[in-house]
């Protein structure tokens, strides 16, 4: 175990920080645990660490010996409400890097305006699960090289495992797709756990502003909503603007915030 001993705490007392496990720190105050940090490895291979601390001593502790245990770039995940976190965070030496917006979003095309959105021509649009797996790697492929060719992907979710040889889709049910008949040109996911997310909206660099997106948005809030359900989720890039533009222009509602900080 690692164990080094910090500033004082509120009580005066010395507060040890001790690294209890791989991946886990205690602070303690007389033999008390009053924090505890943690570190997740991220899919994509990135490190994330979050401190639940009972004071702002025993949080600044535990920040300073995590951050000086593990390699850069470290990354943490805050609640943009929580402004008392972020500062703490901030302290520690952690700029924002990325901040995401999550949006509730209606099912029912009489609310979406979407009853009328579909493919241009020469585009039809493959149920989840129907779609043909080749190309569906294909497009998925293509559409991550477009990516991170610009923005880059980090800026993406971090949500896909890949596997063996690069391959990230761990589902192909959970994907409809916009298809002509040479290729598949757009994909959408949406997982179906505790809430239907929108996981990925994308469409090929050459094929947007043809509606192809709103079509494929259309499709999915239809099969959710003649399930039953009334509303899905997707969270949305802030500083992207097209994908920011096109929920909101279905009556999507923002209902929270969160930020990526990095150090």
């Amino acid at each position: 175990m690692d164990s080094r001993t910090h500033a004082t705490g509120p009580a005066g007392h010395a507060t040890p920080v001790t690294r209890v496990a791989y991946g886990q720190w205690h602070a303690l105050e007389d033999d008390l645990v009053v924090g505890r940090g943690y570190l997740q490895h991220r899919p994509d291979g990135r490190l994330f660490i979050s401190v639940d601390a009972w004071h702002d001593a025993a949080f600044a502790q535990l920040a300073e010996a995590m951050t000086a245990a593990l390699p850069a770039p470290l990354h943490t995940v805050v609640d943009e409400a929580d402004t008392e976190l972020t500062a703490h965070w901030r302290r520690a030496g952690f700029t924002v890097a990325r901040r995401e917006v999550e949006y509730a979003v209606p099912t029912d095309p009489e609310v979406t305006g979407l009853r009328a959105a579909v493919p241009p021509p020469g585009v039809t649009v493959v149920p989840a699960g129907q779609a043909d797996a080749a190309m569906l790697r294909e497009v998925d492929r293509a559409i991550r090289a477009e990516v991170e060719a610009t923005v880059g992907w980090r800026s993406m979710p971090a949500e896909v495992v890949p596997r063996a040889e690069g391959d990230t889709i761990v589902d192909p049910s959970l994907y409809a797709v916009a298809a002509t008949d040479e290729r598949h040109v757009a994909l959408i996911r949406v997982v179906r756990v505790k809430r239907p997310r929108i996981g990925l909206l994308a469409v090929r660099a050459g094929e947007r502003r043809r509606g192809v997106g709103r079509a494929l948005l259309a499709h999915a809030l239809g099969v959710l909503h003649r399930s039953g359900i009334s509303e899905a989720w997707a969270e949305v890039d802030a500083s992207n603007a097209a994908a920011s533009a096109l929920f909101r222009g279905v009556g999507a509602r923002p209902v929270g915030s969160t930020l990526e900080l990095v150090r």
